[in-house]
């Protein structure tokens, strides 16, 4: 059926007709063979960033800028568009600890992610809490801080305010520093902007500066190109309709996108929408469900923020007849005749997916003009509890007090 439908679609509408939207929760082995299933078809539109609100073009891989190691020894910190402790508890605990042994910590974020400095469970030296669209403004002023005391130009306009002056004076001191966007920083519609002022207030301090990164395998979509490279549609195109033919990779429009209600229905335009998931979602929009392995039932291989490929094996058997989804896209491809797509063992897609030296990929690099006009709209965050299918199904999860406070619209859950 899905073979036959993507064959009628591309030939009546074009392969341009036809797009993919895969949650970077997804494998390197997974977004890798649904990138090639696409561009195999002739089309370009696959993307994991479903809740960007800026799609810059990026030569290289965003990622932390440094090791995570490295994070229990910063003596400096400036942590940009995070709550900390719930989107990245795991890096909050080595900042804490830092934090233990004389780092200071330094943010520039939102009231809605920073109620309280014990709110992350950590002392907070300088916080510049401001609504989202103010934050490149916020930036500037650290810059230009910075600026006035070394005696250089200042990157874009920005006024020292005291806690800009601060906050340099925080990054100006100390040997090990970073400074790290959260994922409201990487939604943000002028993400360029903050990346740009970061890496400027980087090279005048000496700190790294990198992504902390939304998902577990936010770099390893990247790494594998599960994004358009050649004039294909971004994921906020695709989202806003006219596709004629969808496949929904591990992901729910209504939760995972920026503008969920509004994905979903757009989404539901099309004449064929497939969604491979473990559960039974998308069930109002989708014409056939695949149902796939959850990462537990399947072997796979995600590459952490640092830029460390992690392979793992299923550690109990597939539900039913489901089966892992790069079983399911490589058949797929069969059917459709793709050449190249004579994958035997998971092995032999993750040898053709990931490249000999992921680490010559990573780049923070950006050379975009810094806009300090404020942002219109709120970055696209979702709660703690929120973040994926699993954990949006998990009844225990959903009975805590962080499940009651989601980003994200709620709708009736269901499993296969």
């Amino acid at each position: 059926y899905v073979a036959n439908g993507l064959k009628l679609v591309k030939s009546d509408h074009g392969a341009a007709g036809i797009g993919t939207l895969a949650s970077p929760h997804s494998t390197v082995e997974e977004l890798y063979l649904a990138g090639a299933l696409m561009r195999a078809l002739g089309s370009d539109n696959i993307d994991y960033r479903l809740r960007n609100a800026e799609f810059a073009p990026a030569a290289s891989v965003r990622w932390l800028g440094t090791s995570i190691a490295s994070l229990s020894d910063l003596q400096r910190v400036l942590v940009v568009g995070s709550n900390l402790r719930k989107d990245h508890p795991l890096f909050a605990q080595r900042i804490r600890q830092a934090q233990r042994n004389g780092a200071q910590v330094n943010v520039v974020t939102s009231k809605a992610l920073f109620n309280a400095a014990d709110a992350w469970a950590m002392p907070v030296a300088n916080a510049d809490v401001q609504e989202a669209g103010a934050w490149v403004q916020s930036l500037a002023n650290v810059a230009a801080a910075i600026a006035a005391e070394k005696g250089v130009s200042a990157p874009a306009a920005g006024t020292a305010s005291d806690t800009a002056r601060a906050i340099a004076h925080s990054l100006l001191g100390g040997d090990r520093k970073a400074i790290l966007l959260g994922n409201a920083a990487a939604h943000h519609a002028k993400a360029s902007s903050l990346l740009s002022l970061a890496n400027w207030i980087g090279a005048q301090t000496g700190a790294t500066v990198g992504y902390l990164g939304e998902a577990a395998n936010t770099v390893g979509a990247q790494v594998v190109g599960a994004l358009p490279k050649a004039g294909g549609q971004t994921a906020g195109q695709m989202l806003a309709g006219g596709l004629k033919a969808v496949v929904l990779l591990n992901t729910e429009p209504a939760f995972d996108a920026a503008n969920g209600a509004a994905a979903a229905q757009a989404i539901g335009q099309a004449d064929m929408v497939v969604t491979l998931s473990p559960f039974k979602a998308n069930m109002d929009i989708s014409d056939v469900l695949l149902p796939i392995s959850p990462f537990t039932e399947t072997a796979g291989t995600f590459i952490n923020t640092e830029g460390r490929a992690q392979s793992f094996h299923g550690v109990v058997k597939p539900l039913g007849e489901t089966r892992p989804a790069w079983k399911v896209l490589r058949v797929l491809g069969s059917m459709l005749h793709v050449p190249g797509f004579e994958f035997e063992t998971i092995e032999e897609v993750r040898a053709q997916a990931i490249p000999a030296d992921v680490q010559a990929l990573l780049s923070n690099a950006c050379t975009a003009q810094v806009d300090v006009s404020p942002a219109a709209g709120q970055p696209a965050s979702a709660a703690i509890y929120q973040l994926d299918s699993l954990v949006r199904r998990a009844p225990s999860l959903q009975l805590t007090a962080d499940a009651k406070q989601p980003a994200v619209a709620a709708q009736s859950q269901g499993g296969l």
